[in-house]
């Protein structure tokens, strides 16, 4: 019965770890990161013509800090690079997996 528990109980544990948490920021591309944090029409413009033509990957800015999104995040965030947003999700190895990406209101 001790074992049975001690397993539940780490169970709980992990399952607490891979909570979703919520960042809000601005999709900015890896080239420039937070050099677009302002979110100005021309920060927007450049963001996505790094992403769209020149091969850079989306990223969140968000407290000044640019946190890339795990590989199949990317898609996600496709319509929203240069615009500010609200992202629930979970950290894994320093990336971000997208659970849910909106344009902030």
């Amino acid at each position: 019965m001790k074992k049975l528990m001690g397993v539940m109980a780490l169970g709980c544990l992990m399952a607490a770890g891979a909570m979703a948490e919520t960042w809000t920021g601005f999709i900015s591309d890896s080239m420039c990161g937070a050099k677009h944090a302002a979110g100005t029409p021309a920060d927007a413009k450049c963001a996505q013509a790094c992403v769209k033509n020149h091969g850079a990957s989306p990223v969140l800015v968000s407290d000044g800090k640019v946190i890339p999104f795990t590989a199949d995040s990317q898609s996600k965030v496709a319509d929203l690079v240069g615009k500010k947003v609200t992202i629930t999700g979970t950290m894994s190895d320093g990336s971000l997996n997208i659970e849910e990406a909106k344009a902030a209101e």
